[in-house]
C-alpha cells in the first residue's frame, strides 16, 4: 500500500496545484494581515478602520474564516494598512 504525501494541507484538498497554490497565498496573506492587527494591539474597530472593511469582517479574518476572502479582498486590506505587497516564486521542484 502506498501512502500519499502533501507538502501542504492545501495540496490535499485543492482539485488542482493552481488552485493549492492560490490558496497558500490566501493564507499566507491573512496570516500576515492578523500579525500586523495583533502586534499593534489595535481593537476590532480599529482594525477595520485602518482595513477599510467592516468590523464582522476583520473579526472572520481574525477567526481564521479562509473561505470568506478573496486574494483580491487580502491584497487591498494589507496595502490599506501602509503594506507593500510583493510575490516572490519559487520552484517547488527545486531541492
Amino acid at each position: 500500500m502506498k501512502i500519499e504525501t502533501y507538502e501542504t494541507a492545501f495540496d490535499l484538498i485543492a482539485d488542482t496545484p493552481e488552485e493549492a497554490a492560490h490558496m497558500r497565498a490566501r493564507a499566507d496573506l491573512m496570516i500576515q494581515v492578523q500579525e500586523i492587527i495583533e502586534r499593534n494591539g489595535w481593537t476590532q474597530q480599529e482594525a477595520a478602520r485602518r482595513c477599510g472593511v467592516s468590523q464582522p469582517r476583520v473579526n472572520a479574518l481574525l477567526r481564521g474564516h479562509f473561505h470568506k476572502f478573496s486574494l483580491d479582498a487580502l491584497v487591498k486590506m494589507a496595502a490599506a494598512l501602509g503594506q507593500r505587497i510583493t510575490i516572490e516564486l519559487t520552484d517547488r521542484n527545486a531541492a
